[in-house]
Order: structure tokens, then C-alpha cells, then sequence
């Protein structure tokens, strides 16, 4: 690291702390066992249980996805404020 360049503390802004909750939300269902431990509603014969989880692999993709695209939005928005260029 040259001299140039300055070491800033971390910075908690409100779409870092939606990427946070995105990245938090799949452990924190996954977790809360008693919350889908039952057999019903049972769909096209599955029990809750089992396809409640599965459905969480689509969801938890999706917020995995969201939080990285977040992510690199506020990266790039962070260069250009430091006068940097966007990628």
C-alpha cells in the first residue's frame, strides 16, 4: 500500500445494512427449527417441512444474488466518490 492511499474505518451506511439482513435472513430461518416443524400444509404431497426448506435454497439464492449486486453498486459509487474510476 503506497502512501497516497489512506486506511478509512468501516462505514455503515442503510444499503450495507440491507446487505447484511440479506446474507443473515437464510441462517436465521433455517434456525428457527420450531417455526417449520410440522407436517402440513403438504404440498403436491411433500411435507412442510421438507419443501419449506427447499423453497429457502431459491430464496436464499436470490437475497445471495441481491446482496452481491448491492454490493458492487456501492463499491463502484465509493470509487467515484473518491475520484476514482467506475468500472
Amino acid at each position: 500500500m503506497s502512501e497516497a492511499q489512506e486506511v478509512r474505518p468501516p462505514v455503515v451506511t442503510p444499503v450495507r445494512i440491507i446487505i447484511g439482513l440479506c446474507l443473515v435472513a437464510p441462517f436465521v430461518a433455517m434456525l428457527w427449527v420450531g417455526s417449520y416443524a410440522k407436517t402440513d400444509p403438504a404440498f403436491i404431497g411433500i411435507p412442510f417441512f421438507y419443501w419449506y426448506q427447499m423453497l429457502w435454497v431459491l430464496i436464499s439464492t436470490a437475497l445471495t444474488m441481491l446482496a452481491y449486486k448491492l454490493w458492487q453498486r456501492d463499491q463502484r459509487a465509493r470509487r467515484v466518490q473518491d475520484g476514482g474510476a467506475a468500472k
